[in-house]
């Protein structure tokens, strides 16, 4: 019967050797009060604090769910020489693997759904991947402007990634550039189309256009011998516009009704 030689001996043969930022196979012996005791193969243990165990489990026992696993991957972040210890990590991994994962998503210009943690007056937090994201209020489709966001916390929500920096830890999505993709009429540059009036601004007019959000600017406006501020227009009317600008990635349309035939001429609500 063949001999069964111990995982450390096989390592010592060949001069292994670890450092901080090495990725370390271990097996996990012990769990203890504030961490876990586990073996990585070298002479000094290593050692896997509470608060390094994973990004991805939210609400749940932690501690519970390690005693489980028996050999996997280890972040070694430093070693303590005081009681001869190797600091190890899952949470960093994971963060490691996250961010690749999220840099795939973005070259891929992925939609996915994810669940509305938290609510501010400036937008939605979420979590892609264990790492905090943001959508801001101006990348949010609502019905109308005065929509009780608050009610949706918890709620699953379409988005794609708008921006990211890794070093800053940040996550930028936009469920308005998610619901642009999915439409099924594509617009068009210079293509004439109807709006919803939603709100006007001291900037311009806000419209409605297949479920898409769309400024109407004052300077696309105002004509010779007219201002602004004297254009009135009723709230759920329609107004025949010009697609002038497209930004597929974030969800934005700009038209105008400059040289548009008839556009301050309202459709009747409906």
């Amino acid at each position: 019967m063949e001999k069964k030689i111990h995982f450390a001996k096989i390592l010592k043969q060949y001069n292994y050797k670890i450092h901080p930022g090495d990725v370390v196979a271990g097996t996990i012996l012990h769990n203890e009060k504030s961490g876990f005791l586990v073996e990585i193969g070298t002479k000094k243990s290593g050692y896997l604090p509470k608060e390094e165990l994973t990004l991805n489990l939210k609400g749940k026992n932690k501690s519970n769910l390690i005693t489980t696993i028996t050999t996997r991957d280890f972040f070694l972040i430093a070693e303590n020489k005081r009681n001869k210890q190797y600091i190890l990590s899952l949470k960093r991994l994971d963060y490691i693997r996250a961010w690749k994962r999220i840099k795939q998503m973005y070259g891929e210009d992925i939609i996915f759904s994810l669940n509305i943690e938290n609510i501010n007056k400036g937008g939605f937090i979420t979590y892609l991947e264990g790492i905090q994201g943001f959508i801001p209020k101006s990348h949010i489709c609502t019905n109308n402007d005065n929509e009780n966001l608050y009610k949706l916390k918890n709620q699953q929500i379409k988005c794609k990634l708008l921006s990211f920096n890794e070093s800053k830890n940040q996550l930028i999505l936009s469920n308005k550039s998610a619901k642009y993709s999915m439409l099924k009429h594509k617009f068009k540059l210079g293509e004439l189309i109807y709006g919803k009036v939603t709100s006007q601004k001291a900037y311009g007019i806000f419209l409605n256009i297949n479920n898409i959000r769309a400024l109407l600017h004052k300077s696309e406006i105002i004509r010779k011998n007219k201002n602004y501020e004297d254009i009135i227009l009723e709230k759920n009317s329609f107004i025949k516009t010009k697609i002038i600008y497209l930004n597929t990635r974030e969800g934005l349309i700009s038209v105008s009704i400059k040289n548009v035939k008839f556009s301050l001429n309202l459709l009747p609500q409906y």
